[in-house]
């Protein structure tokens, strides 16, 4: 007889968390493996409106009633709790022994932060932040443009992000729990200015919250002073309700400058030199891609053993100190010396 070939098994996700940003990780999850999930609230909801989703991808999507029921019976755990909630919940997924993916920021300080990175490694896991901008078309190009040396040495970056304030959910106004606008917002272009133009070894920051209780405003500058002199600025604005969403950065270096703006029509300029060959510049993307679920691809690419990806832990606790050596300026209204 011909011994029948059986397909692998399919790999377990626990999906922590049932808000918002659970519904932007759940599309690539379910392309991946299977999904449970659990949250203290909304799961069950969560599951019955993604059920045609995984159907559709042969995947399948259920409930956990309690923590430990999920961590039974998954391989992997995602965190998409509240930031006051990550660091308990990552240090329950590694004390059970999973590799753990941890919506950004990987802590509320900077304390917790590297207790996660220390604990996953005494642990032999895997420990890997959210910060997805580095997987959108527009800041791998930037990146690829920086590294390649078609930008020359960098000398000024500037990105900025926006939207409506999210009164929905009453946790983020509160800074002390999510960090404000600074933490919960801007810590993407804080990584993507290290990411991009090495480390940090200054930061001052100024913010304002005006408004009313129902129509809040709020809004940040953070200036960062790299160890190679180039200095980033990063502003950030939360608010009114009508206000769309937009990204932008503009980068100059001795060779030339790159902009980038999400509301633009052409998304992105360049004025660049023309050398004869470059390796390696402007990979091929595909800007209907998912950067989310090319993500959590990547993360559970290095569970199962490939490369590691783009970032790490410990490149969650550094973005992590920075914001909070932003708001530690804004409070003091002096910069704040970072150690390499």
């Amino acid at each position: 007889m011909t011994p029948q070939s059986t397909s692998p098994p399919r790999t377990r996700i626990g999906l922590v968390g049932a808000g918002g940003i659970a519904v932007a990780h759940l599309p690539g999850l379910l392309r991946l493996g299977d999904v449970v999930v659990h949250s203290q609230e909304g799961a069950a909801a969560l599951a019955r409106s993604f059920a045609d989703t995984a159907r559709a991808v042969g995947s399948t999507i259920t409930v956990a009633d309690t923590l430990d029921e999920l961590f039974a019976v998954v391989d992997v755990v995602d965190v998409v709790v509240p930031t006051p909630a990550h660091a308990d919940v990552v240090r329950a997924a590694l004390a059970a022994g999973k590799d753990v993916v941890s919506e950004k920021p990987l802590a509320r300080t900077d304390a917790d932060a590297a207790d996660l990175v220390a604990r996953a490694a005494d642990a032999g896991r895997q420990l890997y932040p959210a910060h997805v901008v580095r997987w959108f078309p527009a800041y791998v190009r930037l990146k690829e443009a920086a590294t390649t040396g078609l930008l020359g040495d960098l000398a000024v970056l500037r990105f900025s992000r926006s939207g409506a304030f999210p009164t929905r959910v009453p946790w983020f106004g509160d800074r002390t729990q999510s960090g404000g606008i600074v933490m919960d917002q801007m810590i993407h272009d804080l990584d993507v200015a290290r990411w991009v133009a090495g480390e940090v070894v200054r930061v001052s920051a100024v913010s304002v919250r005006a408004g009313s209780a129902d129509e809040p405003v709020e809004a940040a500058h953070v200036l960062l002073t790299h160890a190679s002199g180039a200095i980033s600025h990063v502003a950030g604005l939360w608010g009114p309700q009508h206000l769309p969403f937009a990204t932008e950065y503009s980068v100059t270096g001795t060779l030339g400058s790159l902009s980038h703006s999400s509301l633009a029509e052409e998304s992105t300029r360049a004025h660049l030199a023309r050398p004869a060959e470059v390796d390696g510049f402007l990979p091929p993307v595909d800007p209907a891609e998912d950067p989310y679920a090319l993500e959590l691809r990547d993360f559970l690419a290095a569970f199962a053993g490939g490369p590691q990806p783009r970032v790490t832990a410990a490149d969650g606790a550094v973005a992590v100190r920075l914001a909070n050596a932003a708001l530690a300026s804004v409070e003091s209204g002096q910069p704040v010396e970072v150690s390499l």
